[in-house]
C-alpha cells in the first residue's frame, strides 16, 4: 500500500507542483490549504506524512504541528517554510516536526527526506541500548539478561521515548502522549518517572540514555555520543 502524505500550502502552484511530483514517486497524497482543514483531514484520514507550509490561513503551520501532537499523533512532520531563521526553525522542531526544509527548495532534496522518514515508520518490535533490551510487543524490559520490573506507565514513557531516539521531547509533550490530555500533572511528574527509568536502566552514576535537554525536557540516546 502506497504512503499517504498530506501536503499543507496556501500557494497553488505549490500545492499543485508538490502533488503532482509526490504521484509520480508513487504516493498517494491529500490537500488541504489552511490549517483547520489539514487538522480535519489528518483526524478523518490518518496519512503517514504531512508536508507543512507554516504562513498558512486559520491555523498556521507552528499550531497545526503542535495541535497533532497534542492529539497524540505520531506522523512524520516536515515543514516547508519561507521563514528560515533559526528561531523559526527552533520553534518547528519544538512544536514537533521531524525536519525544516526552507523556501525555495530543492525537488530532489526534499523527495530524499520524505524517503528518508517514511523509511523510518518500520519500527523494529525489540530496541537495545546499553545492556537493555525492550520488547515494545510484549511489554517485557531486561538488563543484563534479566527482567526489569516496570509499572505500565513507566514502560508507556519508555516506550514512547525509545521510539522517538533523538529526538528533544518536552515535557508537555510527554505527558500529553503518556498520560493523556486530561491528565493535570505537572513537569514534576515527568521528572520523577524519568529518575525510575534511569534508576532501573541507566545506572552508570551519570544518565547515558535518558539525557536532560536544558530549557526543554529529555532526550533518549540510544548510544553514547
Amino acid at each position: 500500500m502506497a504512503h499517504r502524505i498530506l501536503i499543507v500550502e496556501d500557494d497553488p502552484a505549490i500545492l499543485r507542483g508538490l502533488e503532482m511530483n509526490l504521484q509520480v514517486e508513487g504516493y498517494a497524497t491529500e490537500v488541504a490549504s489552511d490549517g483547520a482543514e489539514a487538522l480535519r483531514i489528518a483526524e478523518e484520514r490518518p496519512v503517514d506524512l504531512v508536508v507543512l507550509d507554516v504562513m498558512i490561513p486559520k491555523v498556521n503551520g507552528f499550531e497545526v504541528c503542535s495541535a497533532l501532537r497534542r492529539r497524540g499523533s505520531e506522523v512524520k512532520i516536515i515543514i516547508l517554510s519561507a521563514k528560515a531563521t533559526e528561531f523559526d526553525k527552533i520553534m518547528g522542531l519544538d512544536q514537533g516536526a521531524d525536519d525544516y526544509v526552507t523556501k525555495p527548495f530543492a525537488l530532489g532534496e526534499l523527495l530524499a527526506r520524505i524517503k528518508a522518514h517514511l523509511r523510518r515508520l518500520a519500527t523494529p518490535s525489540a530496541v537495545r541500548f546499553g545492556d537493555v533490551e525492550v520488547d515494545l510487543d510484549e511489554r517485557v524490559v531486561r538488563r543484563g539478561g534479566e527482567e526489569v520490573s516496570l509499572t505500565r506507565r513507566e514502560f508507556d514513557l519508555l516506550a514512547f521515548m525509545v521510539q522517538r531516539a533523538g529526538r528533544a521531547l518536552t515535557r508537555e509533550t510527554i505527558l500529553d502522549a503518556v498520560w493523556g490530555f486530561h491528565y493535570f500533572g505537572t513537569d514534576r511528574t515527568v521528572d520523577n518517572f524519568i529518575t525510575r527509568l534511569r534508576q532501573k536502566l541507566d545506572t552508570s552514576g551519570k544518565p547515558r540514555h535518558f539525557r536532560t535537554v536544558r530549557g526543554v525536557g529529555y532526550r533518549f540516546v540510544p548510544d553514547e555520543d
